[in-house]
């Protein structure tokens, strides 16, 4: 098994359930983490033989652009771009950390995870 993955891509975005939080919006940072299988050993030098991460970056952008009440449905929507886009990927990982959410304490991060297991 090969992973490919990103940690910490840092993206500003307007998810959130209240409305203050879409108009003001927020620092997000992604880990998304994608295993496949290879026959044999990876031997050649090609990008085409394996999942080239600058897409998964891509992905996620595009992605975090849509404002959503809720980070699972922002997840799960990268999930699923990435199911269509590499069906060759047995697992993926993505991990949404809404940084300094507004509660009432001070909380670095909340996230929520969606793993696939093909």
């Amino acid at each position: 098994m090969i992973e490919v993955a990103l940690h910490g891509a840092e993206f500003f975005a307007r998810h959130g359930y209240y409305a203050e939080e879409q108009q003001l919006g927020n620092r997000f940072m992604l880990d998304i983490e994608v295993g496949f299988e290879i026959d044999g050993a990876f031997t050649e030098d090609k990008l085409s033989n394996t999942l080239n991460y600058e897409r998964l970056h891509e992905i996620a952008e595009e992605e975090m652009k849509i404002t959503r009440k809720l980070l699972e449905t922002v997840a799960q929507a990268i999930v699923d771009r990435i199911k269509s886009e590499f069906n060759f990927a047995k697992t993926i990982l993505v991990r949404v950390k809404k940084l300094t959410p507004p509660l009432k304490g001070k909380v670095k991060y909340s996230s929520v995870t969606i793993t696939y297991n093909k």
